[in-house]
């Protein structure tokens, strides 16, 4: 099969793999560049970073790679807009909003000609994100690991949002190998978004124990909790999970007013800062929900050269 060119914007990638931006601090310069220098689209994601954060991982990633760098962050945290605006100053490729967005970013983008890439999970808000301005939409079903916007499958979704919309559609949410990226081009998609495989790359900045945990999970450690956020986040099986679904909670102590709206269920920063660092019994893991394809820890030049190397030949 020979793989479709992605155009997103001026942007044009050597493949159409896109590494999807993966918080809090999973995915970061190091990660990002490297899939960049591989011929995709690297993400950082923004999510859970302070500002100047956010800029010392961009202008790292810019002296690790000439290629293609973008944000992902997620619309209902409170520093947003300025998150956003601080990577358009910084001259950014392009930025990914996930749960949900505004049609401000959209005036934000086209003024400084970066394209802004919403992440949708219905053909209505494909075409509603066209009408205001997107360059392209992120379709996500309910095999993604993260917070969900829907219980549907993304392969349901893609060919009502291709059928809706004239821009580029990317499929994201199980997709994990090959074979996965092959089924979902014939299912009409101009590119593929990959998050779980790269969280297991030697590139990540996830903790050798959230790593070992990817690998040690199969698919009925593959779990829904309630995040505070307002949304069911996939991820797997833990003794943080079993405590905030089954037993007393988890008491939010220090509040980071890092969601706009947040049901203080228990502190999903906190969480998710204390998996990235290596805590498994106070961390929530985020995975999708084919974490069984996955059986070693890569580089992402090797992962590059399977998925590859399987769609050239199928």
């Amino acid at each position: 099969m020979n793989l479709p060119m992605l155009k997103i914007g001026d942007l044009t990638p050597k493949f159409p793999i896109i590494q999807g931006g993966m918080a809090v601090r999973i995915s970061t310069a190091n990660l990002a560049a490297a899939v960049a220098e591989e011929g995709g689209i690297g993400l950082i994601a923004g999510t859970g970073m302070t500002v100047e954060e956010l800029k010392e991982e961009i202008r790292k990633a810019r002296e690790l790679t000439k290629g293609i760098i973008g944000i992902n962050v997620m619309f209902a945290v409170t520093e947003f807009a300025n998150l956003v605006k601080t990577a358009i100053a910084e001259g950014i490729d392009l930025v990914v909003s996930g749960a949900g967005y505004s049609r401000d970013m959209f005036t934000w983008g086209k003024e400084a000609g970066v394209p802004i890439v919403p992440m949708v999970s219905s053909a209505r808000l494909a075409k509603l994100a066209e009408k205001m301005g997107a360059a392209a939409v992120v379709v996500e079903g309910r095999e993604a690991g993260g917070h969900l916007g829907t219980d549907r499958s993304m392969r349901e979704i893609l060919p009502e949002v291709k059928a809706a919309v004239k821009i580029p559609v990317i499929a994201a949410g199980g997709i994990v190998d090959g074979e996965d990226i092959v089924e979902v081009l014939r299912l009409g998609a101009d590119g593929v978004q990959m998050g779980t495989r790269f969280a297991a790359s030697k590139e990540s900045n996830a903790s050798d124990e959230f790593k070992q945990l990817y690998l040690e999970s199969d698919s009925e450690d593959v779990v829904l909790v309630d995040s505070p956020v307002g949304l069911k986040g996939r991820g797997l099986r833990n003794s943080f999970y079993d405590k905030v679904t089954y037993g007393e909670g988890v008491k939010v102590v220090n509040c980071h007013n890092c969601l706009k709206h947040c049901s203080r269920r228990f502190c999903i920063l906190d969480a998710l800062e204390k998996a990235q660092q290596g805590d498994m019994e106070k961390g929530l893991v985020f995975s999708g929900e084919f974490i069984h394809k996955i059986k070693e820890i890569l580089s992402v030049k090797d992962i590059f050269k399977q998925l590859i190397s399987y769609v050239e030949k199928a």
